[in-house]
């Protein structure tokens, strides 16, 4: 099978793994290296073998010739940066969220629809298989489901200084509550209904429009609720910082809380995707199991899964439109939310 000459876009935390993931993986070729700071991204070519490097996508083109793009700059850039590859006839891998708004999304979808290329959305927990268990034990324990999610980031230093970039564009319950809404809607299978969310700006070092903590009320169709609350900033409690439970009526599934031993590990973007163990309750016997997941995973290997998934749907010509269709799901919830913390509404979703 042909080689896929692949370029990566924005050399950042998700940019660099996925560039590692290209050059380990065979059937990849890392072609090109784009970033706005050449001199930031001059280690990652260095370690990755000399890889090139361009200033702008369309440099890359020119040059390296390149079949498909991943796209891991910030958010606001996605759909332009998307459109304009897959129009240039290249197939894309997304970073999530797919775009700003639920319209750019859609059209990401149609341009690569019409020009019959490949659009993959970095939704990394769907490559987890300990996620993956724990979406399948919810899915047996009844309807409605209570599903109750959080991560909150006492990030500090490097690490607070790209959150406050992000919310240049971006709330923090936008940005990551994409992943976990995505685990709801695989766990109940329903369509959301109605979105209600409150947040507060708790640091006077972003804008005044913006805000680094909510907590959003999602309402499935089934009667299943689900709540999601995200904090970015050094002022954030570790205390319960990575909440992960269901509730149903046959019993519950939880993942166990990871210990935020040191200042600033819920921070530290490899404890996000760690389970360590999940621990199942039956209501009727009132007994508990714990499911060993200590094998699971890192999150390098998470993003070579992605890869592998991202090669495959190219080669075996996948059918995308579900993939595409629950990115789109996912950010129109989240997108709601924000809405209801700016309006003090209760959104009602189509």
């Amino acid at each position: 099978m042909n080689t896929v000459r692949v370029v990566v876009v924005g050399c950042g935390t998700m940019g660099s793994s996925h560039a590692r993931a290209y050059a380990h993986l065979q059937g990849f070729a890392l072609v090109g290296l784009v970033d706005r700071s050449l001199q930031k991204a001059e280690p990652l070519s260095r370690e990755l073998g000399n890889v090139p490097l361009y200033s702008s996508l369309e440099e890359a083109i020119t040059v390296a010739h390149p079949d498909a793009a991943a796209i891991c700059t910030y958010p606001e850039t996605h759909h332009g940066l998307a459109v304009a590859a897959i129009e240039a006839g290249m197939h894309v891998f997304i970073e999530k969220p797919l775009a700003m708004t639920v319209e750019q999304a859609e059209e990401i979808a149609r341009a690569a629809e019409k020009m019959r290329k490949k659009a993959v959305v970095g939704y990394i927990l769907r490559h987890h298989p300990a996620w993956q268990r724990f979406i399948e034990e919810a899915r047996q324990l009844g309807k409605p489901l209570v599903m109750r999610m959080n991560l909150n980031q006492q990030s500090s230093g490097k690490e607070w200084e790209v959150h406050k970039s992000l919310m240049h564009s971006m709330s923090p319950i936008v940005d990551c509550g994409v992943h976990y809404v995505d685990v709801m809607c695989q766990m109940t299978q329903a369509r959301p209904v109605r979105v209600q969310a409150i947040g507060a700006r708790l640091t006077e070092e972003i804008s005044e429009s913006m805000y680094n903590y909510a907590h959003l009320h999602v309402v499935f169709e089934d009667g299943s609720v689900g709540w999601y609350e995200a904090g970015w900033g050094p002022m954030m409690s570790q205390t319960a910082y990575f909440v992960k439970d269901v509730i149903g009526p046959k019993g519950c599934i939880s993942i166990a809380e990871p210990r935020a031993e040191k200042l600033g590990e819920s921070s530290d973007i490899d404890s996000h995707t760690k389970t360590n163990s999940l621990i199942k309750h039956d209501a009727a016997s009132m007994k508990n199991t714990t499911i060993n997941t200590s094998d699971e995973p890192d999150h390098q290997e998470l993003c070579n899964r992605e890869q592998a998934y991202f090669l495959r749907a190219i080669r075996e010509d996948l059918d995308l439109r579900d993939h595409l269709g629950d990115a789109i799901n996912s950010l129109r919830i989240v997108l709601a939310a924000d809405r209801s913390v700016r309006t003090g509404t209760v959104v009602h979703l189509e």
